[in-house]
């Protein structure tokens, strides 16, 4: 990390209220700090002083960066809060191309974009009024680059115009699935299997003389995909995301019967927070925008409270039976931390294991490294899915395609549970 420069800091009356408005500019940049690390943050600088600027940089750094992937977010904040003009005018050039002030070489990076907007709140000044038009020519050579970088690129670390990006990207994606072998059978000329019954048939109606041996083949039928989605609060960047996903699902399956390879018999959606809700109806809607506000009503419990237990115990009495026939497929979308009791958690994810084909374990916490089940509802959840996989990123969301199309393939679960054995 580059040295702060050694400036004193500006007497301020009202210091407690500045360091709470920069921790809300942090939470919505998406950083997870609450009301707790508030109280923490006055007490640490209390305890440090803040005579030197780089002492008060490493004192909030200390109690409100949890992790090292939310140190560029941090910082770019801290410095266009604590008035350093000349960043302060390089975010705004970021956010109003028209505007030119103080730039740099470097390229501005998606911890910048989050920092300036989080601090603006999206209230932008006006354009110049007789500021002349710009035609901007493109390089398409960087084409490539950017799209994968958006592939990789965190949603929770996303601009607000890489995540109207990804949405675009997300609304082309398809989740290929293979059809199932059925018990019923169709008649076909070159069938591999006799058909006793139709040519036994066809013999009497010419006296008991059979002509030719009729033949059959077995019919085929798509599987059903039923997604379960958290909306807590620890969440609800995710599940936006992966919602919008599947609303593309939902409207490009084809009907029962369909030789296209990403159909689906029926697409099923359910939210849950504090309560099950089923949004199937809402993503019917072809426009995606109408359908996730619909869903949004409907829902409640968004960015709230985390109740997983009861919300598969809810799911597995009301609705196991009508959506998880015809060997349906299970996308669970959470990150597993549970406070209720683990011991109903265990017993309702056997349940739903025991009750669908596949079960499908979707987590954003699988993107940091080293991740390991220390949380007691993750370990209660893990035995009972066939794949664990991450859900944090376009390409993540793109190697569904993989899980499903091997009956194998069980993500990281191998590797985790062979720790949580490790641990005992």
């Amino acid at each position: 990390m580059s040295t702060l420069p050694d400036l004193p800091l500006p007497p301020d009356p009202k210091l407690a209220q500045n360091i709470t408005h920069f921790i809300r500019a942090l939470r919505k940049a998406g950083l997870p700090v609450g009301p707790g690390r508030t109280l923490d943050a006055i007490r640490a600088v209390e305890a440090v002083g803040f005579t030197q600027r780089a002492d008060f940089f490493h004192a909030l750094q200390a109690v409100l960066v949890s992790c090292p992937e939310e140190r560029l977010i941090f910082a770019q904040i801290f410095r266009l809060f604590w008035r350093d003009p000349r960043y302060l005018e390089q975010m705004m050039s970021l956010m109003l191309p028209q505007i030119r002030g103080a730039q740099t070489d470097r390229p501005a990076d998606a911890g910048e974009k989050r920092a300036a907007e989080a601090l603006l709140d999206g209230q932008l000044p006006p354009p110049p009024e007789a500021a002349p038009r710009e035609e901007i020519e493109i390089d398409a050579t960087a084409t490539i680059s950017t799209t994968e970088r958006l592939r990789h690129l965190d949603f929770e670390q996303m601009s607000i115009e890489e995540i109207q990006a990804a949405k675009r990207v997300l609304a082309t994606l398809s989740l290929p699935v293979r059809p199932l072998p059925s018990r019923r059978s169709r008649a076909a000329v070159l069938g591999p299997q006799l058909d006793p019954r139709r040519t036994l048939r066809e013999a009497m109606r010419r006296g008991g003389e059979i002509e030719r041996i009729a033949r059959k083949a077995p019919l085929i039928r798509w599987p059903n995909l039923v997604v379960l989605c958290d909306i807590s609060g620890s969440m609800s960047d995710y599940s936006r995301m992966v919602l919008h996903f599947v609303h593309a699902v939902a409207n490009r399956h084809g009907p029962s019967g369909s030789k296209k390879a990403q159909a689906w018999g029926q697409v099923h959606a359910f939210t849950f927070g504090t309560r099950l809700t089923n949004i199937t109806r809402h993503l019917r809607a072809r426009d995606v925008d109408a359908a996730l506000a619909a869903a949004g009503q409907e829902a409640q419990d968004w960015s709230g409270g985390t109740r997983i237990g009861a919300s598969l115990l809810a799911f597995n009495r009301d609705w196991g039976r009508r959506v998880l026939g015809q060997g349906a497929v299970v996308l669970l979308i959470t990150d597993g931390l549970d406070r209720d009791e683990t011991g109903q958690l265990a017993r309702q994810m056997q349940r739903l294991q025991l009750s669908c084909r596949r079960l499908i374990w979707l987590n954003p916490l699988l993107r940091w490294t080293g991740f390991a089940p220390k949380a007691s509802g993750i370990k209660a959840m893990l035995p009972y899915v066939d794949s664990f996989r991450a859900a944090h990123s376009i390409a993540s969301l793109e190697a569904l395609a993989k899980a499903l199309s091997d009956p194998h393939d069980n993500g990281e679960r191998a590797r985790l549970l062979q720790a949580m054995a490790q641990e005992r």
